[in-house]
């Protein structure tokens, strides 16, 4: 049985998801640093130079090669610049289930490329890798990454209580962590019947 992803790119209308590269380092320190991604996610604020390097050297080839799952670098198909990620995490290969995160950039946001980045990604799961279940997790107040859930077909099957920590701004300008909960959305391959996207025909090209 396959345990690991293959090192592959995908492809949609707009967009071009593949493995980071030592040129994304830059754009992708300024991602991380945002504030709306240090609000939601757990990655260290401030997010360094040094952060990104070791993502991108290490972590993030780590998560395909020891199978946990893949992560990709997505970028605009015109203008090669990055304008988010989509990770895949905690991978089951025995019951064929995983799930994603993402964020989007601050210049690429409005756009829609969460909801194209992430229903590609589902696709390929679904079509190419046999998988059965796509799982998402989102933080009770973050309306943004619910609409995504929901756009891409999601089904809402319930709430994980006081499982999260998110970070709000003080009165000093400083973070602090706040508790919340956990909305869990789920999407099967059914699910997908009748989800219409400009990512509708994706392309997949395989690196390994």
């Amino acid at each position: 049985m396959t345990t690991t992803f293959p090192d592959v790119s995908i492809s949609t209308e707009r967009l071009v998801l593949r493995p980071f590269e030592e040129a994304d380092i830059p754009a992708y320190t300024e991602m991380m640093n945002d504030e709306t991604v240090t609000a939601w996610t757990p990655v260290p604020h401030p997010f360094t130079r040094a952060d990104a390097e070791k993502w991108i050297r290490e972590i993030a080839p780590a998560q395909r090669a020891e199978g946990r799952g893949i992560v990709f670098a997505v970028t605009e198909f015109l203008t090669q610049r990055l304008v988010g990620t989509v990770r895949l995490k905690n991978t089951d290969w025995r019951v064929r289930a995983t799930e994603a995160a993402y964020a989007v950039a601050p210049w690429a946001r409005g756009e829609g490329y969460a909801t194209e980045s992430v229903l590609a990604v589902a696709k390929w799961l679904f079509r190419d890798r046999d998988f059965e279940r796509l799982e998402l997790r989102t933080a009770a107040d973050n309306t943004a990454s619910q609409q995504v859930a929901q756009k891409i077909g999601g089904i809402s099957e319930g709430v994980l209580r006081n499982a999260w920590i998110v970070r709000a701004r003080t009165e000093d300008g400083g973070w602090a962590d706040q508790r919340t909960d956990l909305i869990v959305w789920s999407l099967l391959p059914e699910d997908l019947d009748g989800v219409t996207d400009g990512s509708a025909e994706s392309g997949y090209a395989d690196w390994s």
